[in-house]
């Protein structure tokens, strides 16, 4: 499988992977030395397997069968040299509407006034036709301004066939309103698939980050 231009680079080797802090206030982040990348979802969407999988380590970030699990901004160092972090995910979680418009607001303010965040990775969820919320999700990114990509999670759920048919009709949808799209990464947590390609571009947006700082 191609992974694009940073398939050609070495593929990054996860050597330490650490829990940092949680909080709800972007300010209270940690220092802004070093790149970060967020992932964020729809409840449900797979979001703490795929980052366990990116880590090479199960149980970095807690998965759970109920959605709406993660309430807080999750950082974690990777190789003591970029953060990731783990957002709350939107969508199907039973909270009332007070909370869901807090963690809303939390999200918002990380996303928007975090200085060295340099990627977020959307996740959806390759099973489904285009849905709504996360084309919502999307295109508030575009009005923000936030870069993103777009990993499409749970490939191994549908045949090749069936998960090739729901991401072109996602960017189909996205082609609505974008002139470009965003790269986009099809995963798979049980196979391993699509990990190189992540850590690729990422270690390339690293080397970039180094030269503008």
């Amino acid at each position: 499988m191609d992974y694009g231009p940073w398939s050609m680079y070495f593929i990054m080797i996860i050597k330490s992977a650490a829990y940092i802090i949680s909080n709800v206030d972007w300010q209270k982040c940690p220092a802004p030395n070093l790149p970060e990348y967020a992932f964020i979802g729809r409840s449900n969407v797979g979001k703490s397997s795929l980052i366990n999988m990116l880590a090479n380590y199960d149980k970095l970030a807690k998965t759970s069968g109920t959605p709406g699990k993660t309430q807080l901004i999750n950082h974690f160092v990777i190789n003591d040299a970029w953060y990731l972090v783990d957002l709350p995910g939107y969508g199907f979680a039973k909270v009332s509407q007070s909370q869901r418009r807090q963690w809303e607001q939390m999200i918002e303010n990380y996303l928007r006034k975090r200085e060295n965040l340099v990627n977020v990775f959307v996740l959806i969820d390759s099973r489904h036709t285009p849905q709504k919320l996360d084309i919502d999700f999307i295109n508030q990114l575009g009005k923000w301004e936030v870069p993103f990509n777009l990993v499409f999670t749970k490939a191994d759920k549908n045949t090749q066939a069936e998960t090739s048919k729901n991401v072109k009709a996602f960017l189909n949808k996205l082609r609505e309103e974008w002139e470009f799209l965003p790269q986009h990464f099809i995963t798979s947590t049980v196979k391993k698939s699509g990990r190189d390609a992540i850590l690729g571009f990422i270690d390339e947006m690293n080397a970039q980050f180094r030269t503008t700082v």
